[in-house]
């Protein structure tokens, strides 16, 4: 494999790191800055509402300039805004940083998937494409529970100070490793965005914005569930977030493999399951090993859910397979910012903290009740469009 996918497996693994280390530090942050649990929840969303924004819009205008250049910008805005995290001396200006830094992610996966495709031969783009991904899920179990360590041990902001030094070393290495590439054609945009007239695009999209919602529904506040109602020490938050990547790492590969061959029965049971495990994490979450059991299924069905709901998307946005792919990582993150908003109003209510585990239950469930209902549309629909293929443009695994 060419050392140029090892620069962008950097800079995944720096980017899954920044959007994922922030649950374990939300108690530290909260102290920090006077604030209430649920309003650090803001840091969450913030980051999440950026990738919503930033995906399609810094897509669409990386097409005026080529993709090596485009990387290396998008890599400098994510250094800068963990700078401004790692320095913010109010909470506005960390919320500012989070979303600044968030500005680049879905547009970094979009493109750098293009990349790392035309790096190989075309039978070995999949194998580029995960490599490069490999770095998004090697973050969550090595760069978060390392950066929520630091954070707790030395202090949260010298962990968006070590990832920007990660960010600088991704920039570096794609100004160094990636090979130049010819501007790319202007995006025909009128043309994309006629395959986001397709209903089932749409309910595509909604499966995922509700599906992988109810993980972060859970994982956004389980530093204070763990350590207010399981009772475990603040360190322990640290190999409890080791659990939950192990557990994305696994889900992944289950739905990586059985995508394919079962796409919609697939769906069906993730997210079934997830919308059961996540209503059983009320009560789990009041004993310290079927909580920490609980935490790695919920990281490993919601990431079973990912490579289907991707794939889903692009069978269904034909014409559209770039721009579908950038949408499609940004309604990940509406997800992300909806769920996180909830929990943190269920909190505020009173509901103590185990509550979003419900709210995630309920995203998950109606989930499931979209998967029924698009795969009961398309076998009334009388006439099938043809499929075009999507080689051109591998299929990422998320968010």
């Amino acid at each position: 494999m060419p050392l140029a996918l090892l620069a962008l497996a950097v800079g995944a693994f720096g980017i899954g790191t920044t959007e994922f280390v922030i649950m374990g530090l939300l108690p530290e942050i909260a102290a920090d800055y006077s604030v209430s649990i649920p309003a650090a929840g803001l840091l969450v969303t913030g980051y999440a509402l950026g990738v919503v924004v930033g995906a399609p819009l810094l897509t669409v205008l990386g097409t005026k300039v080529s993709r090596k250049r485009m990387l290396m910008l998008l890599m400098g805005l994510f250094v800068l805004g963990n700078l401004l995290s790692a320095l913010a001396p109010s909470f506005g200006l960390m919320l500012t940083g989070r979303v600044v830094a968030s500005l680049a992610h879905g547009s970094f996966f979009g493109i750098g998937s293009v990349v790392a495709a035309e790096l190989v031969a075309p039978e070995k783009k999949a194998g580029a494409i995960a490599t490069m991904f490999t770095g998004l899920t090697v973050a969550n179990i090595v760069g978060v529970p390392l950066g929520t360590f630091i954070g707790q041990a030395v202090g949260w902001r010298a962990t968006f100070a070590v990832v920007a030094a990660l960010g600088v070393i991704g920039l570096l290495g794609i100004a160094k490793l990636v090979p130049a590439t010819p501007r790319p054609e202007g995006a025909r945009l009128r043309g994309e965005l006629m395959a986001f007239r397709n209903p089932q695009v749409l309910l595509a999209m909604a499966m995922t914005v509700l599906g992988f919602g109810g993980v972060f529904a859970a994982i956004t506040y389980v530093a204070p569930m763990m350590t207010e109602v399981a009772g475990y020490s603040d360190g322990a938050v640290t190999w409890l977030l080791v659990l939950f990547g192990v557990g994305m790492f696994l889900g992944n590969l289950l739905g990586g493999r059985f995508a394919d061959r079962a796409l919609m029965p697939l769906l069906y049971a993730t997210l079934g399951g997830l919308a059961l495990v996540l209503a059983l994490f009320t009560v789990t979450a009041h004993h310290r090993i079927l909580a920490a059991i609980t935490i790695l299924l919920v990281g490993a069905l919601g990431f079973a859910t990912v490579p289907p709901l991707q794939k889903r998307v692009l069978d269904q946005a034909h014409g559209a397979p770039t721009l579908a792919s950038a949408v499609n990582i940004g309604a990940f993150n509406l997800g992300n910012a909806l769920a996180a908003w909830l929990g943190g109003i269920v909190i505020s209510a009173g509901f103590g903290y185990t509550s979003p585990n419900w709210v995630g239950a309920v995203l998950a469930a109606a989930a499931l009740v979209l998967a029924v209902w698009s795969a009961a549309l398309e076998r009334r629909s009388p006439v099938r469009e043809a499929v075009a293929p999507a080689a051109a443009v591998p299929t990422p695994v998320h968010h």
